[in-house]
């Protein structure tokens, strides 16, 4: 749900807006807004059939694992997240481990990179908001798959999604200011291409 949405559902609910509210209690909002809205839309897909992918991006409602798992337990099971790890890293949160606190709540998965440039932490801190084109002067940049973490690291995010019970596609999205759209979409695909596990696993033979 974004700010400006959230803050017209309050108007409408006869509320005060959504900025005057999150300064005076962010729980009260979350009960007010936020629960009615995702009970009732939640409650519209299930009945249809449909799951629901939120993506956790600072600035919204549904930012990291444990918000994402606070507007599950609200709205219910077929709400879960769409796991983007670019914007995990720069939030200093390691994937490989929300997937383990996520595990069933992964519905879908966008394969996007996250470089960190640590010389430019101490001035900037994370919240960088600087335009992403100015990518000498951030603290970070989206990247590429295998740009921001190598083939070890992609590798092992593979196999823990499937340990944990997501054995479905991953999305390549790309917002690398360095590469053009065409050439990073044939970058990320060759290098993912190697690692996806395509067979499904067999009896434990050795046990």
């Amino acid at each position: 749900m974004s700010r400006r949405f959230a803050e017209r559902y309050c108007s409408q609910l006869g509320y005060m807006s959504m900025a005057s509210r999150l300064r005076q209690s962010a729980p009260m909002a979350v009960e007010r807004v936020v629960a009615p809205y995702w009970v009732q839309h939640a409650k519209f897909a299930a009945d249809h059939g449909v799951k629901i992918a939120v993506e956790m991006h600072p600035g919204f409602v549904v930012y990291n694992p444990e918000s994402m798992l606070k507007l599950r337990s609200i709205a219910g099971k077929n709400v879960g997240c769409n796991f983007d790890p670019s914007h995990l890293f720069w939030q200093n949160i390691d994937p490989l481990l929300a997937v383990r606190v996520l595990a069933d709540c992964i519905f879908h998965v966008h394969a996007k990179d996250t470089q960190i440039y640590p010389s430019n932490l101490p001035r900037t801190g994370v919240l960088d908001t600087k335009p992403y084109t100015d990518e000498h002067n951030r603290a970070w940049i989206f990247r590429t798959c295998g740009y921001g973490h190598g083939a070890q690291w992609w590798s092992e995010l593979i196999s823990t999604l499937r340990m944990f019970g997501y054995d479905y596609v991953l999305s390549i999205e790309h917002e690398d200011s360095l590469l053009s759209p065409a050439e990073g979409l044939t970058k990320a695909a060759q290098f993912l291409n190697s690692m996806v596990i395509r067979e499904p696993p067999a009896a434990a033979w050795w046990t």
